[in-house]
């Protein structure tokens, strides 16, 4: 005998793009846009039976037609919107929408930044996962290839060592990661009115000020540095992780050349690379 597991569907890569033109400043939205669906579906698996599935293409259209009503505002909120809608179906338990924002910024000019006019900024992905249920929704937001530096203010010492360690203690060192880091709000931020954009911004301007400022004695303590700091400063933010993985830069031997290397020369690795990954929570 055989029996069906845990199994979902929906469409994926949905891109949208929404323009308001409502003020002279133009508002532009760049999104990719993912559904995916939980429950009754064992028939259509077993059986060949259709009659509970909801095409994917009807959820690229959904995805379109609220957009019409939803021009503007935080991708979480738009998120929702889709997520409830269709866990409303009576043959689906659980409705995730997770949504990618493609950042552009304005372009400068002499008189202030240009109305009607982007370049892409490359900066960072922001990220959203909502999933609605019959009885509630949840919300998680975060950022996503936000390459970051420091030149000092990073070291490594005191680690256990045995027959297979080679790597030399540093009081003194580059730190350069690619953050990943993800935060569940709590229930008030599925209520009508939240201010997603704020609450972002305050987490991402939070991130990028406690890293540049903080001395990192190890990449596990600057998440946890940097994870305290977000929920300090965001009452919503329940809980973050952070995935960092550690992009080795390593000091030149000039030694060959007759030239000593005061910590100027380096060379860049992206593979092998340290992986660290950690969850903060509010405690109780």
């Amino acid at each position: 005998m055989f029996e069906l597991g845990a199994n979902r569907y929906g469409k994926s890569r949905i891109r949208l793009v929404t323009v308001d033109r409502a003020t002279d400043q133009h508002v532009l939205r760049d999104l990719t846009v993912d559904v995916s669906l939980e429950g009754d579906f064992t028939a259509a698996h077993v059986d060949g039976d259709n009659a509970n599935v909801v095409a994917t293409d009807t959820m690229k259209n959904t995805v379109y037609a609220f957009a019409r009503d939803h021009p503007t505002g935080p991708a979480e909120a738009f998120g929702l919107a889709v997520a409830r809608h269709f866990a409303a179906y009576r043959q689906v338990d659980r409705a995730v929408v997770t949504l990618r924002e493609h950042a552009w910024t304005r372009i400068p000019l002499a008189t202030g930044p240009a109305p009607d006019a982007f370049t892409r900024s490359g900066e960072l992905t922001r990220v959203a996962m909502v999933a609605a249920t019959k009885s509630g929704a949840s919300v998680e937001a975060g950022i996503e290839d936000l390459t970051v530096m420091k030149t000092t203010k990073s070291a490594f010492t005191g680690f256990e060592r045995d027959r297979y360690t080679t790597l030399a203690e540093t009081d003194d060192r580059i730190m350069a990661t690619k953050v990943t880091a993800l935060w569940g709000y709590g229930d008030t931020a599925a209520e009508p009115g939240f201010d997603f954009d704020a609450a972002f911004e305050r987490a991402r301007g939070t991130l990028l000020t406690v890293l540049a400022e903080h001395f990192s004695p190890s990449v596990q303590t600057s998440i946890w540095v940097m994870a305290t700091a977000m929920l300090e400063a965001e009452p919503a933010i329940d809980w973050v992780r952070m995935v960092l993985p550690n992009l080795h830069h390593w000091t030149v031997n000039l030694e060959p050349f007759g030239l000593d290397n005061p910590g100027m020369v380096y060379v860049s690795t992206t593979e092998p690379h340290g992986l660290i990954d950690a969850t903060v929570r509010r405690s109780g």
